[in-house]
């Protein structure tokens, strides 16, 4: 029989059934009452999801052209930005501003570290004028989710500058607390915890960065957040809607609102502790400390074994798909996503299959150590986990 594709990859991630069936509607015209009433329903659920009372803005997108438009709407050629690098996605806002002109200070860390609150400080008092600070939530290439909260605040203590987030592989499954935490703006893709296909990228910015947002020059026209941000409020979009996307969040927003995001949250930090435990009894080496670690994504590596070995045994015995590493940890990094669409027991199935593999290429380790570790750690949070 032809095995499924079973993915366990940080994005893009399965999608729910229902949400599947909800995008199969007849399409709707994307300027009709339907579309506005989508939008007026998504709003609520979405300001909740990114902790704000400010306007979500939905748009057709990557989560890439979240970024950009972060950086073309709130910078100008010649000023100055902090760009706080912890991996591959660091590296990418460094090169949408380096693009742009934007004068930029990198501040990096190595793979597998969080940002550190201190070294920011510093750099903020080097370059008093800098107008921004880039931040990546969770870093997706090594699994290290930064502590987004004492980040801001230290920006905030030192600085006027904008506190601008990646959220794109973390924001839906963990709290995002935006206008507590000080965070100016936000954006997400729909491939990751929101459990969409790719095609929707999400935005919302403070009052503050609305103003900057207004004083800024640089040209921009699709990404042109300021004509979203007055589209939303007629609950329209400036330019043509991913439709079918749509009806798809719609029912993903109406998922979380059945189980809560707290229960959400709760179940993505238990999928995260199960895999680590599960990988340490496996004799595999974490890259991210457990301080650190992200509900998200999973990074390891096997000493003494091939990453691309694991992975494609993985794949072809099982039609398991992890992911590889990224940039200069491509070769021995594997990444584990456990996001979006993705319980507990879909956990229990990709630990026994690694360890299966794991076995077959004689890595040291007591046979079923990773799924007992595994169980273990569901047990002790109480049982049922369903969603």
């Amino acid at each position: 029989m032809n095995q499924p594709t079973i993915l366990r990859i940080p994005g893009p991630t399965p999608v729910p059934p229902s949400v599947t069936r909800a995008m199969q509607q007849p399409m709707i015209g994307h300027r009709d009452s339907e579309t506005a009433e989508i939008l007026r329903n998504v709003q609520p659920m979405l300001q909740r999801v990114f902790g704000t009372t400010q306007q979500v803005q939905t748009i057709a997108g990557s989560g890439t052209s979240g970024l950009e438009a972060a950086v073309v709407n709130c910078l100008e050629p010649g000023e100055k930005a902090i760009v706080c690098v912890t991996g591959a996605f660091g590296e990418r806002f460094v090169s949408i501003c380096k693009a742009y002109a934007i004068d930029v200070i990198v501040l990096e860390e190595r793979w597998g570290d969080p940002v550190n609150a201190e070294r920011l400080r510093e750099t903020l008092r080097e370059h008093p004028t800098t107008a921004a600070v880039f931040l990546t939530y969770c870093e997706t290439s090594t699994s290290v989710l930064n502590p987004i909260a004492e980040l801001s605040e230290v920006v905030h203590d030192e600085s006027d500058a904008l506190v601008i987030v990646d959220g794109v592989s973390c924001i839906g499954a963990v709290p995002t607390e935006m206008d507590t935490r000080g965070l100016d703006v936000v954006v997400t893709g729909s491939q990751k915890a929101l459990m969409l296909p790719g095609g929707l990228m999400f935005a919302a910015f403070s009052e503050r960065a609305r103003t900057k947002m207004k004083q800024t020059k640089t040209p921009r026209f699709y990404l042109d957040l300021q004509k979203y941000d007055l589209a939303t409020n007629e609950f329209s979009t400036p330019f043509t809607p991913a439709t079918s996307l749509l009806f798809g969040l719609q029912e993903v927003l109406h998922l979380f609102d059945e189980e809560t995001l707290d229960h959400v949250y709760a179940r993505h930090e238990l999928m995260k502790q199960m895999t680590r435990a599960a990988l340490r009894a496996m004799n595999a080496e974490l890259l991210a400390a457990d301080d650190f670690a992200s509900p998200t994504v999973t990074a390891f590596s096997i000493s003494g074994t091939p990453a691309k070995d694991i992975r494609k045994k993985l794949k072809n015995n099982f039609g398991v798909r992890f992911a590889g590493g990224q940039g200069h940890q491509k070769d021995t990094i594997i990444r584990i996503g456990h996001m979006g669409y993705c319980t507990p027991v879909d956990m229990l199935q990709a630990i026994s299959a690694l360890e299966t593999v794991l076995l077959e290429l004689n890595h040291s380790f007591t046979p079923g150590a990773g799924t007992v570790a595994a169980q273990q750690i569901f047990l002790n949070q109480g049982g049922a986990i369903h969603v």
